[in-house]
């Protein structure tokens, strides 16, 4: 089969998706990569894959220039004319969808949370929410969709977007468990709590530096990190005098984006995302549960089906910044506490988020879509 795999951006592809379009091209399949243009179009290419690069505003809302962008990727479907098409992020569900059923493509739409729109409340979003929701059951009309968490599944179901015999619930992209496993002395000394993610709001940026000052005035030798980027595509995302203001004040390092997650992750002691964001299952928190890590998360959909609250971690309401700095300090002062969420964290990880289990349901997927 020739088979499309579209994401909003290269980077996504190379660091979520690459086992998986490994893993169709070593089955005989032919595997085109499609996404913005970015650094990592290159290192795919290097690979001996196909890489097009289709760049698209990831927060246009000007409906000419959408429009356009509708147009050139039915341009670009008909050309490379593919036997299914694997979308994901939320944009390229919508135009990749549209693009499919236009012309006929088989397709299966990955929805890794609910999204800006959906879960951030304002006056142009809720102006917004009924035109994304009219442009969901066009999309997905005749796709199969893969959900990672139940809660956006139901969501989508109760919302009338998805019918049920499309629905499939996979949580995660996948983890390697042999890269992402506890074999790095932790730093016992300096224990480090570590943030991963986008620098947006709803990712918990915000709670997580205010949680530092307050664990840090009874425990200085604690260090708490932030590896992750400013997104200039998402209107959510904080700029750089932000950062900025926040690196002066000395509590938090950030790190920026980090290449070696695995060596990160495994010199640290805590991981910690007081996400209240749309998430699907937060990849950050697979791979450090897979290293060994427990982990401090918010109650919300997707988090809770990595972080099992009392088991590998520690569970907090959204936006509650005295309870987040609690579980972190609870965590920094029982060493035994640490290391048996984190062995337990491991276990989870291994037996239900390794990356071959995923590739495997992934590709059930892929079969029941071009029967």
């Amino acid at each position: 089969m020739r088979i499309i795999l579209f994401a909003n951006t290269d980077w996504y592809l190379y660091n979520f998706r690459l086992p998986l379009a490994e893993r169709l091209r070593e089955r005989g399949d032919e595997v085109i990569l499609v996404s913005p243009p970015g650094p990592f179009g290159k290192k795919l290419r290097s690979l001996g894959f196909t890489w097009h690069e289709f760049d698209f505003a990831r927060k246009g809302t000007n409906p000419f220039a959408e429009l356009q962008t509708l147009n050139r990727l039915i341009t670009l479907y008909k050309t490379i004319a593919p036997d299914l098409v694997h979308h994901f992020t939320i944009k390229c569900v919508l135009y990749g969808g549209m693009a499919a059923r236009r012309l006929g493509i088989p397709s299966v739409s990955a929805v890794t949370g609910m999204g800006h729109v959906f879960t951030t409340h304002t006056i142009k979003n809720s102006i917004l929410r009924p035109f994304i929701s009219a442009a969901y059951r066009y999309a997905l009309k005749r796709s199969q969709v893969i959900f990672q968490n139940p809660d956006d599944r139901d969501a989508f179901l109760s919302l009338g977007l998805v019918a049920a015999s499309q629905a499939h619930l996979i949580r995660g992209s996948g983890v390697n468990i042999n890269r992402f496993s506890p074999t790095f002395a932790r730093v016992s000394t300096r224990p480090t709590i570590l943030f991963v993610g986008r620098l947006l709001r709803e990712k918990g940026v915000a709670e997580f530096v205010e949680a530092a000052s307050i664990v840090r005035a009874l425990h200085p030798e604690a260090r708490f990190q932030i590896a992750g980027e400013i997104d200039d595509g998402n209107p959510s995302s904080f700029d750089e005098s932000q950062i900025q203001l926040w690196a002066n004040e000395g509590n938090v390092v950030f790190l920026g984006q980090c290449s070696e997650m695995p060596v990160l992750l495994g010199s640290s002691a805590i991981c910690v995302l007081p996400s209240y964001y749309g998430e699907g299952v937060p990849r950050s928190l697979i791979e450090a549960a897979a290293t060994g890590l427990p982990l401090v998360t918010t109650n919300m959909p997707g988090c809770r089906e990595i972080c099992r609250d009392g088991v590998n971690g520690i569970l907090v309401p959204p936006r509650d910044v005295s309870a987040l700095a609690a579980a972190i300090g609870k965590l920094l002062e029982d060493h035994a506490l640490r290391k048996a969420m984190g062995a337990q964290s491991r276990e989870i990880a291994v037996a239900e988020f390794g990356e071959e289990r995923v590739i495997a349901e992934t590709m059930k997927i892929y079969a029941l879509s071009v029967r």
